[in-house]
């Protein structure tokens, strides 16, 4: 790692950021999100090469 970060990486911790604070602000939207990624990183994992 070079010490910079890339745009990919400042847009993750933007996305994220912005999550977590409405699943903390709304918990039911938050338990549908977690959810949600879930079944998301499952799909991915099972469709990876």
């Amino acid at each position: 790692m070079n010490g910079h970060m890339d745009q990919r990486m400042a847009l993750l911790l933007l996305v994220g950021s912005v999550t977590v604070y409405v699943a903390f602000e709304h918990p039911s939207f938050g338990t549908a999100l977690l959810v949600g990624v879930g079944v998301v990183t499952l799909l991915h994992l099972f469709l990876k090469d």
